[in-house]
């Protein structure tokens, strides 16, 4: 099995360390994936591209970037300390464009906290306002018979 680099953040003399692989999964260099998009120097070009860059943004604890690609229409006034959540690794299982501005993106993401694993399914909405991708909000399938995702009741678990 192939090892990945670590996620680090920083280095010894405490500056980012933009070689390490990007926690979004990409196998790219953080400095040319996801850093950008965290500094504000580039955008997202599509909806996968902002949900790589908002899982990296809660691995590195970005509170800011997650804040700012939030619609203003269902952000929340804060996000809690996530502090203890370690996550794993992220999957992108689908992205379905709704025309030009807005798509949906269902992804798995696995994390741990206090030594106990979980998985986070969602179907996220995206829309595009002035030349910019922002998450809207989400859906938690559950798997039916099938094995397949199905949307869960409103609410979620």
């Amino acid at each position: 099995m192939k090892r990945k680099r670590a996620v680090g953040t920083t280095r010894v003399d405490g500056r980012r360390d933009d070689s390490v692989v990007c926690p979004c999964g990409s196998q790219r260099p953080y400095g040319g994936c996801c850093a950008p998009l965290h500094d504000g120097v580039a955008t997202a070009a599509d909806a996968v591209a902002l949900m790589r860059s908002r899982y990296s943004a809660y691995v590195r604890g970005r509170k800011d970037y997650l804040l700012a690609t939030w619609h203003p229409s269902t952000r929340p006034p804060g996000l809690d300390d996530a502090a203890a959540t370690r996550w794993l690794d992220l999957q992108i299982r689908n992205h379905s464009p709704a025309g030009p501005d807005a798509a949906t993106v269902e992804f798995v993401a696995r994390y741990r906290v206090a030594g106990r694993g979980g998985r986070l399914h969602e179907i996220s909405r995206f829309v595009r306002k002035e030349g910019r991708w922002y998450y809207l909000d989400g859906e938690f399938p559950h798997v039916g018979a099938d094995g397949n995702a199905a949307p869960a009741a409103a609410g979620g678990p």
